[in-house]
């Protein structure tokens, strides 16, 4: 890292798969450091007034990743953001350009099993499929994350609030908190 300051604003996006605990991780380091968090999902829904799932089955996932492209390109007016990612933001290179030109990104690594165990409700998640289906995807995604990613965090066998602390512990000592 070649200092606190390399970017033009100083958001700090969380990457990684399907329940990974992006916007659970978001919502409590905004809560613990009184800093707003957002979550480009419910970014896409509020600008489109319709679920992602619906987005996916009426318009399909290109018309989606287009709208969550927007989304993100309008964070670049706000300052010091908690952004929640969309498991599929890498999808898009220009959006982990994105994300690298507003602050720095934190990709949260879990296995499959780490996933599947988090997914209460498979019907809201239009990439889920089939647990096979996950695991191809994330395996296809995981060397994205790593590529959009300042910091990784292994979440494997942690709790939400173990990796709450672990990522508040390497973000203060970083002087990005």
């Amino acid at each position: 890292m070649t200092g606190t300051m390399k970017r033009g604003c100083d958001h700090i996006f969380f990457v990684g798969f399907l329940g990974a605990g992006k916007s659970t991780l978001a919502r409590n380091l905004g809560v613990l450091f009184n800093r707003r968090y957002v979550d480009t999902d419910r970014l896409v829904e509020r600008r489109r007034g319709l679920s992602v799932s619906r987005i996916f089955e009426l318009e399909g996932e290109q018309a989606f990743r287009q709208l969550e492209t927007e989304a993100l390109g309008s964070l670049a007016c706000d300052r010091s953001l908690l952004v929640s990612c969309g498991g599929g933001i890498v999808e898009t290179p220009c959006n982990i350009e994105l994300i690298n030109q507003m602050g720095y990104c934190v990709y949260l690594d879990g296995d499959i099993d780490d996933s599947l165990r988090q997914i209460r409700r498979r019907d809201t998640r239009p990439d889920f499929r089939s647990d096979e289906h996950a695991a191809r995807l994330l395996e296809h995604r995981r060397p994205l994350y790593q590529q959009a990613a300042d910091f990784t965090v292994d979440i494997r066998g942690k709790s939400f609030k173990e990796v709450t602390y672990l990522c508040a512990e390497m973000l203060l000592e970083r002087g990005l908190l």
